[in-house]
C-alpha cells in the first residue's frame, strides 16, 4: 500500500490523555483516537491489527468445531428478569428505553441472549454438544476507565458458548477450549499465565483467567517458580517465597493484563432461563454450559505492551499491519524513487504485504513514522541504490546493513 493513502494521523506532541508507554504509541501512531473516555476510534493501522487478531481466533475455534454467528448488542430486559440479572450485575450495565418505553440494556455479555437462541432450538441430546461464539462489540458502564484499551466503556471481544448434555462433555470442551487458547495467545508472541480466579458476575462452578505477564496490569498474580501453579491473588494471599499450594517451588508475584477468561456455568443460566433438552432416558434436564471470553481490543495493547522497545512498536509477525516497509529518501520522479517504486511493486507481486512511503515528507518524518509503525524489516532506499545498494534494517533483532537488489528479492520476510 502507499503510505499517501494510509489514514495514519502521527502526532509529534503527545497527548495528554496518553497514561502508559502502549496507549502512547497506539495514540501518536494514529492507531486509535479518543471519542471520549473509555471510548475510542479504530483508525486503518489499528483497525488492521485488529483484524490479524481476530482471523488468529477464528482459525483456532474453527479448527475445533466452532460455529460463529453475531448477536444483537441491544438486549431487551425481560431475558435479564429471567436470568436474574437484571438488578444484580449493577452500575456497569448500560440500561435505555426506546419511545415505547421498553427496557433495553448495551449487552456486556451475552449468555441471555445465547440461551433464549439456543432454548428455541435444542431439544434432544441427539443435537449436542454445540459450541457458538461472536465477534463483537460490547458496553460496560466503567466507574474509572484507564490505560487505554485496557480498561474502556467499549470494546471489542470474542465470546464463545458451549452446550452440553452432561458435566463430561462440558470438561473435554472445557479443555479443548484452553488449548485452543492458549494457541491464539502464543501466535500472537505473548507471555501469559494461565490462574485461577473469580467467576464474578459470569457466575458458574469454576473459572481460569488467561493473564497477559506486564507491569501495567490491574491484576497482581501469584505463580509457583517451578510449577504451573497460578492464581490470582484475590483467591490466594500467598506471599513472595511462601511454599507453593500444590507443594512445588515457591510463591512469586507479577502484575497481569487478564486477556481471556473461561468459565464452566453448569446450569446457571438454562435453569431459570427454562432451556432444557430431553436426554437418552427421555428425561428433560437443563442443558450444560460454558463461556469462553477474550478481549480482542485489549490484547491489541496488551501485545505492544510487551512487545515496544525504547517507545518503538515493534509487531509481532503473526498481527504486524505490514511484511515489509520501503522508504525513498528521494523525491518523486527521481531516479531513486523509481527504483524504490519498482522494489515496492516486485515485492508485492510475490504476496508481500509492503507499505511503501511515498509522501513528500523529509527523511527525518519518515524514519519517526516508520518507528511508530513498527514494521519489522524496513528498506531505505538512499543514496547508494544507483549502485544496487540499499540499506535494510531489521528492527525487531536491531540489526542494519548493506544489501543488493537480489537479496532483497529473495529473503524471506515472513519471519
Amino acid at each position: 500500500m502507499k503510505q499517501s493513502l494510509l489514514f495514519a494521523p502521527t502526532l509529534r506532541d503527545m497527548p495528554k490523555e496518553a497514561e502508559v508507554t502502549s496507549h502512547k504509541i497506539l495514540l501518536k501512531g494514529g492507531y486509535i483516537k479518543q471519542s471520549a473516555a473509555g471510548v475510542y476510534s479504530y483508525l486503518p493501522l489499528g483497525y488492521k491489527i485488529i483484524k490479524k487478531i481476530e482471523n488468529i481466533i477464528r482459525e483456532e475455534l474453527d479448527k475445533i468445531g466452532c460455529s460463529e454467528l453475531l448477536m444483537p448488542a441491544l438486549q431487551s430486559k425481560d431475558l435479564w428478569v429471567e436470568s436474574g440479572r437484571w438488578e444484580a450485575y449493577g452500575k456497569e450495565l448500560m440500561r435505555l428505553e426506546d419511545r415505547h418505553e421498553r427496557s433495553f440494556c448495551l449487552g456486556p455479555t451475552h449468555e441471555e441472549v445465547i440461551t433464549s437462541v439456543v432454548r428455541d432450538f435444542i431439544s434432544s441430546y441427539k443435537k449436542l454438544p454445540l459450541a457458538l461464539y461472536q465477534i463483537q462489540t460490547k458496553f460496560r458502564d466503567e466507574f474509572r476507565p484507564r490505560f487505554g484499551l485496557m480498561r474502556g466503556r467499549e470494546f471489542i471481544m470474542k465470546d464463545l458458548y458451549t452446550f452440553h448434555a452432561n458435566e463430561e462433555d462440558l470438561d473435554v470442551w472445557y479443555l479443548k477450549v484452553r488449548k485452543a487458547y492458549q494457541n491464539i495467545l502464543d501466535r500472537m508472541d505473548l507471555h501469559y499465565r494461565i490462574v485461577r480466579a473469580d467467576s464474578g458476575n459470569i457466575g458458574g462452578s469454576s473459572s481460569e483467567e488467561f493473564m497477559i505477564l506486564c507491569d501495567i496490569g490491574e491484576d497482581t498474580i501469584v505463580y509457583s517458580d517451578s510449577s504451573d501453579f497460578a492464581s490470582n491473588l484475590e483467591l490466594y494471599d500467598l506471599k513472595v517465597g511462601d511454599p507453593s499450594p500444590d507443594g512445588v517451588g515457591h510463591i512469586l508475584h507479577a502484575k497481569g493484563i487478564e486477556a481471556g477468561h473461561i468459565f464452566k456455568l453448569g446450569t446457571k443460566y438454562s435453569s431459570p432461563m427454562k432451556a432444557n433438552f430431553v436426554d437418552r432416558d427421555g428425561v428433560s434436564k437443563p442443558i450444560i454450559m460454558g463461556c469462553y471470553g477474550m478481549g480482542i481490543s485489549r490484547l491489541l495493547m496488551a501485545i505492544l505492551e510487551q512487545h515496544y522497545r525504547d517507545e518503538k512498536a515493534i509487531w509481532p509477525k503473526q498481527v504486524r499491519p505490514f511484511d515489509v516497509h520501503v522508504l525513498p529518501l528521494d523525491k518523486e520522479e527521481t531516479p531513486n524513487f523509481m527504483t524504490a517504486l519498482d522494489l515496492y511493486k516486485a515485492l508485492k507481486e510475490k504476496g508481500i504485504e509492503v507499505l511503501f512511503d511515498d509522501r513528500t515528507e523529509s527523511a527525518g518524518v519518515k524514519f519517526k513514522d516508520a518507528d511508530l509503525i513498527g514494521i519489522r524489516h524496513r528498506i531505505v532506499v538512499g543514496r547508494r541504490a544507483n549502485e544496487g545498494i540499499f540499506e535494510y534494517k531489521d528492527i525487531k533483532e536491531d540489526i542494519t546493513k548493506e544489501i543488493t537488489l537480489d537479496e532483497l528479492l529473495t529473503m524471506d520476510y515472513k519471519l
